[in-house]
């Protein structure tokens, strides 16, 4: 897809702040693995190929000898692959960089990823068709970031915004209103926290969104969230549906 200026900036900061980066006695694991594949982790500043970065950049933690080393040394790569659509797809395995611990690297680096992914998903928000489905790109940020908070209040208005925004509630309204998880990905404590966030939005400024779009059932369903599970279940709604939109 087209990369926006702030796109543009936030991968240039990623090259910058993350050049040079390797896991310099990586071993990797030798089933999943040939040894040349697991020497680009050792050695800095030299390409990888698109598919060794794609299949370490969502191999499980237990597989390296220094997980966030072999991420910081990726995440160059990874990111402009993320950001042009050339990684071949996500939504498929937790994303690396959702399984380290990045918050607590140094500030400038934590600078660089949060900035990158608030500008790939603005970027996404924008494109009418993003090379990956928009709620796997969401949920992508939202796992890697651990909460969805910046990128719901991040949501652009427009009309393709609003058909991605239509597009995600549709997918993820079933989960929801379940009280399911609609992220398959989501591993850690924050996911109860994110998914309430997600519910609060959705019935309030998300629905008034999907309202205004011409989408009056889903905001209907969409506010139904707002309600205790038994009552969601006992609304009109569910009878008569053209009644109460």
């Amino acid at each position: 897809m087209p990369l926006s200026p702030a796109l543009i900036t936030a991968l240039a900061d990623i090259e910058t702040v993350f050049n040079g980066f390797a896991s310099p006695g990586e071993t990797g694991c030798g089933f999943c693995h040939v040894p040349e594949e697991t020497a680009y982790l050792r050695t800095p500043y030299t390409r990888v190929p698109l598919d060794v970065v794609r299949y370490y950049l969502f191999e499980v933690p237990d597989h390296f000898d220094d997980h966030p080393a072999a991420m910081r040394r990726l995440l160059p790569q990874a990111a402009r692959a993320m950001a042009e659509g050339t990684l071949g797809t996500v939504g498929y395995g937790a994303h690396g960089l959702s399984r380290v611990d990045w918050r607590s690297w140094p500030a400038e680096q934590v600078t660089a990823i949060d900035a990158f992914l608030h500008a790939w998903w603005q970027g996404t928000l924008t494109t009418p068709e993003p090379p990956y489905d928009i709620d796997d790109t969401f949920e992508t940020c939202a796992t890697i970031a651990r909460t969805v908070t910046p990128f719901l209040e991040g949501w652009v208005q427009g009309p393709v915004a609003d058909t991605h925004l239509a597009a995600c509630t549709d997918t993820w309204l079933d989960d929801l209103l379940s009280d399911a998880s609609p992220f398959t990905w989501w591993y850690d404590d924050s996911e109860d926290a994110g998914l309430a966030d997600l519910r609060t939005w959705l019935a309030g400024p998300g629905a008034a969104r999907l309202r205004t779009h011409g989408q009056p059932d889903l905001a209907t369903r969409a506010e139904l969230l707002a309600l205790p599970y038994d009552e969601r279940w006992a609304h009109p709604y569910w009878t008569s549906p053209s009644a109460t939109n």
